[in-house]
């Protein structure tokens, strides 16, 4: 099991993943060990991209400038709630060939964060099934770290 102190915050631009964000700095702001890792995990181009003229690289330039914005704001809180900003770090993944959830929980593997959190959006049922709801894979998964959905 990972150290607790080591955290994985999932974020994008929806208000509950700042909210997240907030809850993480005011629980974590005061302990000297912790390190966060704001990861943003976007999916694959839609089926008709490629056909339509779409060149791989720039949508990724395009995903990974879009989540450069929404660092921004969250090293913003984190550092605010007293976080060092050398203890913040954060990465951008593409979802290849697997849901968002999935490219989450390997990151988390692979890094060996002992606390994963994510903010809970409302998600249609049909949203849901093609997309999968993050916060219930962590729900489903969290037998060897510690998963926070804020609400």
């Amino acid at each position: 099991m990972g150290n607790w102190y080591n955290i994985l915050v999932a974020v994008d631009a929806m208000e509950s993943s700042l909210s997240a964000v907030q809850y993480v700095g005011r629980v974590a702001g005061k302990i000297a060990a912790v390190s966060i890792c704001l990861v943003h995990i976007y999916p694959e181009p839609p089926p008709d991209f490629y056909t339509k003229g779409g060149v791989r690289e720039v949508y990724q330039t395009q995903r990974i400038a879009r989540a450069e914005q929404i660092f921004q704001r969250c090293v913003e809180i984190l550092v605010t709630a007293g976080i060092k900003r050398e203890a913040i770090f954060c990465t951008t993944h593409m979802a290849e060939g697997k849901t968002i959830s999935d490219t989450l929980l390997e990151v988390r593997r692979m890094g060996d964060f002992g606390t994963v959190v994510t903010g809970k959006r409302g998600i249609s049922k049909a949203e849901e099934f093609l997309f999968g709801s993050i916060s219930n894979a962590l729900a489903h998964h969290c037998q060897d770290f510690a998963a926070w959905i804020v609400g």
